[in-house]
């Protein structure tokens, strides 16, 4: 059998589960997963080009992933006048405070001969703008959040088009890793592991408390539509649609959601086509050449007169934009962003297992086991209350051992996860559509 002639079986195999979803639970289900899919895709490419293409060991992939979502907050939202008047100029000065104490710093660090001298301008600079910082920025902070807590208690957005926020998401994301790989880039790649891991953890801490920017655990939510996505309730209203989905033999309300939920796979469709073409360019580009050849033997490539450095910040950089950019996309599914949901470890572990189960290296691979885990981290846990029903079918209701099983079913997902990954590994360990 090619590889290609496999490629395309194993692709067709994964979809027929989602489409097998449609006709044994319902269309709804299916096409949730299949949306959830193509944003798991995208997330795992993302992955991907760190790991696949550099060998960049990066698990704070929800804290780019969370930057994302807060770059579609801040364009989509509409602005909350109130709390813009209230101490909106005040945080903004705040926070131009605070970056110019950084760069003044960093200045005077590089231009001033080390000495004693140098040590207590910096000292004195960061002691008296920090306090400069917090004095304009806390009643400003409190201000703000005093404004209607219930219902916004934050500036809000500029109120741009939703997709407008897709790439700034991205951009948002881009930026901070480009602050994490000029100082953790230089590290072994296990000390980058935990750089990275702690910083996500600060950025989701920061969106959980700094509730003027991102409502905190309150959440922000009726983030807006992209065009062309509808409301279920205008299609509702609408004559036409309501006719033609009783002349398909479906009521108003089950056709408007399936519509709204095709709508969002075809955009989420072409942004997934539209990255693979690019990472396909990249990859068998002289640049990724260079990249693959810098992850194989970073000796060899520097003795070559490659700027390793400089070559893992820009596919760092690049790998983080399109977490951002999956992000973004994320909220606007959702319609809301709750910082409670990112949860480092547990889904950074999950983009992780789609990437070695799909093929590290490979996009198409990447792509594949962003579906295929998704679909199995979706159904597992109700497949196996099933089977946990079948086994105990024969034992009566209060037996402690068919109560431990039945109760158990709901660790199925985690179980299936690490057998799936130790069978990938032991059978086929550059994954299912490995690196040619």
């Amino acid at each position: 059998m090619t590889p290609a002639i496999k490629n395309t079986l194993l692709f067709a195999l994964v979809f027929g589960l989602i489409i097998s979803t449609g006709f044994i639970n319902s269309w709804n289900v299916a096409l949730g997963i299949l949306n959830m899919g193509l944003l798991s895709a995208i997330m795992a490419l993302g992955v991907n080009m760190q790991w696949g293409y550099a060998g960049l060991f990066n698990i704070g992939v929800m804290g780019f992933v969370a930057l994302g979502g807060l770059g579609a907050v801040i364009v989509a939202m509409p602005p909350v006048g109130e709390a813009w008047a209230a101490g909106g100029l005040r945080v903004l000065a705040a926070l131009a405070v605070g970056a110019g104490t950084i760069l003044g710093a960093t200045w005077l660090w590089r231009r001033v001969r080390p000495g004693r001298s140098r040590a207590l301008a910096i000292l004195t600079l960061l002691v008296v703008g920090f306090f400069f910082f917090r004095w304009l920025f806390d009643p400003a902070v409190q201000a703000i959040e005093a404004v209607n807590p219930a219902g916004t208690g934050y500036l809000g957005g500029l109120g741009l088009p939703v997709l407008i926020g897709w790439p700034v998401g991205g951009l948002l994301a881009a930026c901070a890793a480009w602050i994490i790989g000029k100082t953790a880039l230089g590290l072994r790649s296990d000390y980058l592991a935990i750089a990275t891991l702690g910083i996500a953890e600060i950025v989701i801490a920061v969106l959980k408390n700094e509730d003027w920017l991102s409502r905190g655990v309150k959440n922000v939510v009726g983030i807006p539509r992209p065009w062309p996505v509808p409301y279920e309730i205008e299609l509702q209203g609408s004559p036409g649609f309501v006719e033609r989905a009783q002349s398909l033999g479906l009521d108003p309300v089950t056709a408007s959601s399936l519509t709204v939920k095709l709508a969002y796979a075809g955009l989420f469709t072409i942004v997934l086509l539209l990255l693979i073409w690019l990472s396909q360019l990249a990859l068998n580009s002289p640049w990724g050449r260079m990249m693959r050849a810098i992850r194989d033997n970073e000796v060899a490539a520097e003795a070559m007169g490659k700027d390793v450095t400089r070559r893992h910040l820009q596919i760092f950089i690049l790998g983080s934009a399109v977490l951002g950019l999956a992000g973004a996309m994320l909220v606007t599914l959702d319609g809301q962003l709750t910082p409670g949901s990112y949860q480092p470890l547990r889904f950074t572990f999950l983009i992780w297992v789609m990437v070695i189960v799909g093929g590290s290296g490979n996009n198409w691979g990447a792509v594949l086991g962003g579906f295929l885990i998704w679909f199995l981290w979706i159904q597992v846990e109700p497949i196996g209350l099933w089977l946990m029903e079948q086994i105990t079918a024969g034992m009566s209701d209060d037996f402690w051992l068919k109560q431990h099983l039945i109760k158990s079913a709901a660790h199925m997902r985690l179980l299936t996860m690490g057998v799936i990954l130790l069978v990938v590994l032991r059978f086929s360990p550059r994954g299912l559509i490995p690196e040619r």
